[in-house]
């Protein structure tokens, strides 16, 4: 079983356990999934009803999950009982910029004091799944796995507060990376996760939060350069 159908699965395990949540929160989940991984498009507006059709719930959780997912950011809301994933601009992708390299650079830096050679391993695992994504052109499985690249790294710096509001962020960006797969593959997708691991083999955590810095600017570059295009 490959690192792509084991997250498959953690998902599938979620869902099952999420039952046992409320259902706000089951929906909330489901959501996040959908606009992290850019099933929902920029700018597209999805009604509450639309929702709650979709996902087979009632009004009342689509409607909760909606509030915290608009306090995430990662929803607006448009009126007359209509949200959409917001559109970016260079401004925002500037700041997104800024507030990622601060953050995940030194959730890297905190990992890698964390890290040992089995947990490294793991990531190289994923790493190395990543690039075949890539390389079949997998736009979904790209997604999910450079997600759960970053999720695993940042998981290991034992900062809670630092790894939600990274969370947060790539709510803001996700759809937006969606949209420059689609429109130009996965191809042109380059990343520092080989200088990350590297650092972290050699336990050097000043060059992990570099090229945690310089793996965020590249991506984000992409989608300022697919903004002024649609400009």
């Amino acid at each position: 079983m490959n690192q792509l159908d084991l997250i498959k699965n953690k998902a599938t395990a979620a869902q099952m356990n999420n039952e046992k949540q409320p259902a706000h929160e089951q929906v909330y989940q489901t959501l996040k999934a959908q606009i992290l991984f850019g099933d929902l498009v920029p700018g597209q507006p999805v009604t509450i009803q639309g929702l709650s059709d979709s996902l087979g719930v009632g009004m009342t959780p689509v409607r909760e999950a909606i509030r915290r997912l608009i306090s995430d950011g990662a929803l607006v809301f448009q009126g007359n009982r209509r949200v959409s994933v917001p559109l970016l601009s260079d401004v925002h992708v500037q700041e997104l910029i800024f507030a990622r390299k601060a953050i995940e650079s030194e959730l890297s830096k905190r990992a890698t004091a964390n890290l040992n050679e089995a947990n490294i391993d793991r990531l190289e695992q994923l790493d190395k799944q990543l690039d075949r994504t890539i390389s079949e052109g997998d736009v979904g499985g790209y997604l999910r796995l450079n997600h759960a690249f970053h999720e695993t790294l940042y998981s290991f710096a034992d900062a809670p507060i630092l790894s939600d509001l990274a969370e947060r962020l790539w709510l803001r960006f996700g759809p937006s990376l969606r949209v420059v797969c689609g429109r130009f593959g996965t191809q042109s997708l380059p990343d520092r996760h080989k200088d990350i691991i590297s650092a972290l083999r050699n336990r050097d955590s000043e060059k992990a939060a570099l090229a945690t810095a310089q793996d965020v600017e590249q991506g984000m570059d992409l989608i300022s350069g697919a903004l002024a295009t649609r400009t």
